[in-house]
């Protein structure tokens, strides 16, 4: 996994290392600058053959001071550039100012940014949006509104567009937009250090196109193997799983002599066998990510209908609340719960779901279950660190109705993992996760990692089931989510259109066996359990 800052963090980074003396403002400008070009050079190679055009819009901050950078750059390669502005230089931070200065002083020109002057520059081969990036603090007006919504309407014909941090009017930190149709839809956005959330999140995926990171030296590279810290926000990234140490009890446990039991038991609970399909999903998911055994948990009278239809899950019957906590104070090998799937809304299912709470075990809740919590207050404040809740969008809004209007995706999830004390995947296209301590996870299914074929019945039982499974192989809660998501997306990858749910299951170890072979690593290892390089297990 990779780390990914907010605006406030980022700006925070830059200004340590210039306090530091270890860099100046105006180096991070130029090596911004030099980033970009060197992005575009290797994104459009033909560009630089011929005499191509560029139109560098440039705005009154530092990203501003960006396109400065970029434009002497261009032009240094014998490209023909013009440059259009924003603010005048006195009313510039001085670094950008001092950009300014350099680009006028060689003989450059800068013309003002509105809508006649974006047209008469025009045609281009390359268009650059340096004119908010992350700097935006309200919506664009004016001649500056009216130019970005010139070429959000397709105003800049066939040139490549690259936006410098983002898209300007996207909020990098939530995804938002002021006005969707004045954004300038981007072929290529370089960032630098960091991604922000906002790429990932809400617009962001549709705007910002191909994304690259540029090291600016600011700190050390990102090996995104350790594991992440309170309020840390990673990125789940779209080659590998995450990885990262796991409950030093578990290692412990898992340094035995291998046995089913030293890989988790995970118990699925059951509604009716008319609607049991969903919770054997569940099940078998968490079999197939690795959990030693699963039981499904069904009303005793559902027993005979429900044996033909599982083989590797067992069955046990769980008559009600008082028989499931009865055999869960008996039995402390059953380290993870998985409830809601099939459960359905009556009595007994809000009975386990309150003995699956007290149990205070490893629990994935899901579904049904979700609205059990949502409805009762009692539910609700019974959640306990060890549980993850699987809620879509309908789910968390009745599962969250306080959340704060203005809040993106990951700020209302981060707040609702904090109200809730538990950890809250929220599903989409971009996944956010996030943990009581702030810790979060984005996990993006867009772009040329997009699943339109994900969205079928059954598959959100499976991604329960593949939580539960890592739950009980040791991952923390946050982490066993993540990798979760990661997971169900690479699985629907590897089968592609077509797919129903119970294709889902069996090709987790297809996507595990394919990142063993990338590594170079045996799947099993010589006591025959799976090898860390999947796990982290030690």
């Amino acid at each position: 996994m990779v780390a990914l800052l907010e605006t406030q963090a980022m700006r925070a980074a830059e200004r340590a290392a210039i306090d530091s003396g270890a860099v100046t403002g105006a180096a991070l400008m130029e090596r911004a600058g030099g980033a970009v070009v060197a992005a575009i050079r290797a994104r459009w190679p033909d560009l630089w053959r011929g005499r191509a055009r560029a139109l560098v819009l440039c705005g009154p901050g530092n990203n501003g001071g960006d396109g400065y950078v970029i434009a002497r750059r261009l032009r240094d390669a014998g490209w023909k550039v013009a440059v259009l502005a924003t603010g005048a230089p006195a009313r510039q931070p001085p670094d950008a100012a001092r950009m300014r200065a350099l680009w006028e002083g060689a003989g450059g020109r800068t013309g003002p940014l509105d809508p006649a002057a974006v047209a008469a520059a025009l045609p281009a081969d390359l268009v650059i949006d340096a004119v908010f990036g992350a700097g935006l603090a309200r919506p664009p007006e004016g001649a500056v509104a009216a130019a970005l919504a010139l070429l959000a309407a397709g105003g800049a014909g066939g040139a490549r567009v690259v936006a410098v941090d983002g898209p300007s009017g996207l909020d990098l930190d939530t995804g938002a937009v002021a006005d969707a149709g004045g954004v300038p839809a981007a072929h290529l956005t370089v960032t630098f250090h960091r991604a922000r959330p906002g790429h990932y999140l809400g617009a962001g995926p549709g705007l910002c196109g191909d994304l690259a990171v540029a090291d600016i030296g600011l700190a050390a590279p990102d090996t995104g193997l350790a594991a992440p810290g309170p309020g840390a926000i990673r990125l789940v990234r779209p080659d590998l799983p995450p990885e990262g140490p796991e409950d030093p009890q578990v290692q412990e446990l898992a340094r035995a002599q291998g046995h089913k039991f030293t890989h988790g038991h995970v118990l699925v609970l059951s509604g009716p066998a008319i609607a049991s399909g969903a919770a054997r999903l569940a099940g078998r998911a968490a079999l197939r990510v690795g959990a030693g055994l699963v039981t499904l948990g069904a009303r005793p009278e559902d027993l005979a209908p429900l044996a033909p239809a599982v083989t590797a899950v067992m069955l046990r019957p769980v008559a009600d609340g008082a028989a499931l906590g009865a055999w869960l104070a008996g039995d402390r090998r059953i380290g993870t719960l998985c409830l809601g799937p099939g459960l359905g809304l009556d009595g007994r299912a809000a009975e386990l779901v309150a003995a699956a709470l007290a149990a205070g075990r490893a629990t994935v809740l899901d579904a049904d279950a979700i609205t059990l919590v949502a409805r009762d207050p009692a539910l609700r404040a019974a959640l306990h660190p060890g549980c993850v809740l699987t809620p879509h969008e309908g789910e968390f809004a009745r599962l969250m109705p306080e959340a704060a209007p203005g809040d993106g995706p990951l700020a209302a999830t981060r707040r609702a993992a904090r109200a809730l004390g538990a950890t809250v995947l929220r599903k989409g296209p971009s996944t956010v996760i996030a943990a009581p301590d702030g810790t979060s996870f984005i996990h993006a299914a867009t772009g040329a990692r997009a699943v339109p074929w994900l969205a079928t019945a059954g598959a959100g039982d499976v991604l329960a089931g593949l939580i539960a499974g890592l739950l009980a192989r040791g991952l923390a809660p946050a982490r066993a989510a993540a990798l979760g998501a990661w997971l169900h997306v690479e699985a629907a990858r590897a089968f592609g259109p077509g797919l129903i749910a119970e294709d889902l299951p069996d090709l987790v170890p297809v996507v595990l066996g394919a990142v063993l072979k990338e590594r170079g690593s045996a799947p099993l290892r010589p006591d025959g359990r799976i090898h860390p390089g999947i796990f982290g297990d030690r």
